[in-house]
């Protein structure tokens, strides 16, 4: 049997009739059924969730013979409690009529929905379960009911509740972004920083650069000393005709020195610098 219903295209889809007069009142009264399609299960001691690895058949849909459980004696309240959760009903019994009689009641219809946590709290969720009988009027030698487990088609609208809701959820949850007063102030710290790298490291230079100085000092010194004492008989020769030097042609440009930025950011250390030197240095420095 097992392997007739595992070949493909096998589906299992019986009407409420077949439901009732067939494989119910069957398993009620003792018949034996050639083919053992619905198991027979205590379906509050599970969960919804478990059931459909219990069923013996269904893909969508999931049917169990279940034993009633009163709760308070024969005539009491069956007891639907599972171990996370309750079925309640919705609304009264609705009434199976026979297709070829429809005069004829032939069982019962009660839908319930399976709820999280415990009576009379819970949170809704969609699984469904509807419940056949037989009629109240019918002798009954067990007292079993034909049990068909299934989930509820959710909306567009459900969903995108729940997705808001999740996404809500993942929010709250999650690390918040930084606000733009702080990222500005996070670049801020970054650009300060690599504008104070040069500055840091600017004492270093001007000492540096005052000992280059110091050495231009002392070997000028030594050639004005070597100068004098060659005394005057080193002349300038000057060509014939010429008593003076001609004058140096420089080229004429419209470039502005004041104006560059590397020119404005070394002039104030070239102005401190000069005021250090000696006359001769600064001269020629200032040449």
């Amino acid at each position: 049997m097992t392997s007739e219903l595992q070949l493909p295209g096998f589906r299992f889809h019986p009407t409420e009739d077949e439901l009732l007069n067939f494989y119910l009142k069957n398993m009620v009264f003792g018949k034996k059924i050639h083919y053992d399609i619905i198991g027979l299960l205590n379906i509050y001691h599970h969960d919804p969730w478990d059931l459909p690895g219990l069923s013996k058949v269904g893909e969508r849909e999931w049917y169990f013979f279940v034993p009633r459980d009163r709760k308070h004696g024969s005539g009491g309240r069956p007891n639907r409690t599972t171990e996370h959760g309750f079925w309640k009903a919705t609304g009264s019994d609705r009434k199976i009529v026979s297709l070829s009689d429809p005069k004829r009641i032939i069982g019962l219809r009660k839908t319930l929905v399976f709820y999280e946590g415990r009576a009379p709290k819970g949170m809704k969720t969609d699984w469904v379960m509807n419940e056949y009988r037989l009629p109240d009027s019918c002798p009954l030698p067990k007292d079993i009911v034909l049990c068909k487990i299934y989930r509820k088609a959710t909306s567009l609208k459900v969903l995108e509740q729940r997705a808001v809701e999740e996404e809500m959820k993942t929010i709250q949850t999650s690390p918040s972004p930084p606000s733009s007063f702080e990222t500005i102030s996070f670049c801020g710290q970054q650009e300060d920083h690599q504008l104070m790298a040069p500055i840091v490291s600017l004492p270093h230079m001007i000492l540096k650069q005052e000992q280059e100085v110091i050495m231009v000092e002392e070997f000028l010194h030594e050639k004005v000393v070597k100068d004098e004492k060659k005394g005057s008989s080193m002349s300038l020769q000057l060509p014939s005709g010429k008593t003076e030097l001609p004058e140096l042609q420089v080229p004429k440009t419209n470039t502005d020195w004041s104006q560059d930025p590397v020119w404005t950011q070394l002039s104030p250390w070239l102005q401190n610098l000069t005021q250090n030197l000696t006359p001769s240095c600064a001269n020629i420095l200032n040449f």
